[in-house]
């Protein structure tokens, strides 16, 4: 705060908006000077923010948060991104407005920033690539509403369609679906077809993108069950694997660990935090059911899960799943920053070593 009054910046927090953003300033004494709104626009934003002294501007995370961060900044001002999620001061607010939260976002840049957990977003680059990333998931949502929406037309009839793959469905449940659906299903198995047909065309891109711009993706595609959407997923969503000073940060950081309510002598056992991004969430829990599947080689981390999964209770196995994809992630990190050779029994050797020097 001091530092700011002796070189009498202005702070702006900026609540961005669909259409329009509401924005407060205040002066050196933490008063404000100003508020308004502007339209949410490449033009209107540079109109109102390009040619004045810089100034410290807070915005929280969403969907324009990206291009507006850059643009404030080659405006030539300071820029802070929220956390969203940790603004808890803001969404429990009983009076929450656009003006409040823009106020508040100006008051908590100007004291303290490391009150709102600022981030750092991607580069443009990494994010037209996320692009094609994310549009493959949307793709595969689509297809999975669609695959359940015939097995429940089919259900609701007193039948059931066999159990497949995505990519086989059209093909294996074409016999057996009944002739009063068959109208109503036939333009959906058409539309799974299809689906499948861009799904395998964005595949083919997203493992050409790994291997051409993103070659550190080599290096965590040495753990089996990590292919090149989940490693490209991985590079591009953390981007910097300095972000971490330790490998064991971005299990925490997706929302891997569960969560804490500790209050003297209570301390509940919770669900995780899902905190961080889900899609590389959900990329990495794919992994870890393969690792603990049928086809996962011997691996620390598939022995890691099975002891989890073997003690029992009604969620073991969930528990274990989730533990394997918190263990990959910390892995995958560590590969990442360490370019080591993965040793996939390497607890497995080093408990064989020092049986040997004890022997």
């Amino acid at each position: 705060m001091g530092e700011l009054s002796k070189v009498g910046m202005k702070t702006v927090g900026l609540d961005l908006g669909d259409r329009f953003s509401h924005f407060v300033v205040l002066d050196a004494e933490g008063q404000p000077v100003e508020e308004g709104r502007v339209a949410t626009q490449d033009s209107a934003l540079r109109k109102r923010f390009s040619g004045c002294a810089r100034m410290r501007i807070a915005l929280e995370t969403g969907t324009h948060s990206p291009w507006v961060s850059r643009l404030l900044k080659q405006c030539g001002h300071e820029v802070i991104v929220a956390n969203s999620r940790k603004l808890r001061l803001i969404y429990e607010n009983r009076r929450k407005n656009d003006r409040v939260d823009a106020l508040y976002l100006a008051r908590l840049a100007r004291l303290d920033p490391q009150l709102l957990s600022p981030l750092k977003h991607r580069g443009l680059e990494a994010q037209k690539d996320l692009a094609l990333l994310r549009s493959r998931e949307a793709l595969v949502d689509a297809r999975t509403q669609l695959i359940n929406h015939a097995r429940g037309l089919v259900k609701s009839v007193g039948q059931r369609l066999p159990s497949c793959s995505s990519q086989a469905f059209s093909r294996k449940v074409l016999s057996a679906i009944p002739e009063s659906l068959q109208r109503g299903l036939l333009p959906v198995l058409e539309m799974i077809t299809s689906l499948n047909g861009q799904i395998k065309t964005l595949n083919r891109r997203l493992a050409a993108l790994a291997d051409e711009t993103y070659p550190e993706t080599k290096l965590l595609q040495q753990v089996i069950g990590v292919g090149p959407i989940t490693s490209l997923g991985y590079v591009l969503i953390l981007e910097d694997h300095g972000r971490f000073s330790k490998s064991r940060a971005v299990g925490s950081y997706l929302g891997l660990i569960p969560g804490s309510r500790r209050s003297g002598a209570s301390d509940p056992q919770m669900r995780i935090t899902k905190e961080g991004d889900s899609l590389l969430r959900r990329l990495l829990v794919s992994a870890a059911h393969y690792i603990l599947g049928p086809f996962g080689p011997d691996t620390d981390l598939r022995r890691f899960g099975l002891r989890i999964a073997q003690r029992g209770g009604k969620n073991a196995k969930k528990r274990a799943v989730v533990a394997v994809a918190r263990k990959l992630a910390i892995l995958l990190h560590h590969l990442w920053r360490s370019g080591e050779v993965y040793e996939p029994l390497y607890q497995e050797t080093r408990k064989a070593s020092h049986r040997g020097k004890a022997a």
